[in-house]
């Protein structure tokens, strides 16, 4: 009895490994270089479109807002930066003329 379960695993094991074997041997069938570029170019439209479905649009009301805020942060930070370079270049005009 004992040799009866060794034996079946050991059948077992050799049919796991030829399955292993068969399955490598098909994988390492060369593809063609056409038909992968294809597909992948394929792959990237179809991601491409399954990952636009998810996407949340904001209404109108929502961009016209932000707009509004990015401008006026825009213009608040050009005004801060001028006001800066004003100034450095006057105390740059003193230190020289001094």
């Amino acid at each position: 009895m004992a040799d009866n379960k060794k034996s079946s695993k050991k059948s077992l094991m050799q049919q796991a490994q030829n399955k292993a074997e068969q399955m490598t041997k098909k994988n390492d069938k060369p593809a063609k270089k056409g038909a992968k570029k294809q597909n992948r170019f394929i792959k990237f439209f179809k991601d491409l479109r399954s990952e636009i479905k998810k996407v949340v649009w904001p209404s109108k009301k929502k961009v016209i807002n932000n707009t509004i805020v990015v401008l006026v942060v825009t213009c608040i930070s050009s005004i801060v930066i001028w006001g800066v370079d004003s100034a450095l270049a006057q105390l740059l005009k003193l230190a020289l003329s001094a």
